[in-house]
């Protein structure tokens, strides 16, 4: 199994941006595809991007897509989330999760492993 680290979050004004990154323990993190939700209060937990085993594959929710970009350091064992031109509505609880079988990116009901999350506040 995998325990995921969540850094990186904090308070930016809006048009600002900030890199979030996810840290995994364990050997076999390169067998992990991973993904990026958000929470914001009174909302359901969304989907924000996902990227597969090796990288080689990404995928974003249409609110984020040409603004965000998530990346991943095998060697490192971390995920990336790197923001830009943020918004008051990105404003949430961002949490990283992993899938080590079946995965369908955008279904916060097939990752097995999330983190604690970490707070990202936009003000305008």
């Amino acid at each position: 199994q995998v325990q995921l680290v969540e850094s990186g979050g904090g308070l930016v004004q809006a048009g600002g941006s900030l890199r979030l990154s996810c840290a995994a323990s364990g050997r076999t993190f390169s067998s992990y595809a991973m993904g990026w939700f958000r929470q914001a209060p009174g909302k359901e937990r969304e989907f924000v991007a996902a990227i597969s085993r090796s990288g080689g594959s990404t995928f974003y929710a249409d609110s984020v897509k040409g603004r965000f970009t998530i990346s991943r350091d095998n060697a490192e064992n971390t995920v990336f989330l790197q923001m830009r031109s943020l918004k008051p509505e990105d404003t949430a609880i961002y949490y990283c999760a992993g899938e080590s079988s079946s995965w369908n990116p955008s279904d916060r009901n097939k990752y097995d492993y999330w983190g604690q999350g970490t707070q990202v506040t936009v003000s305008s």
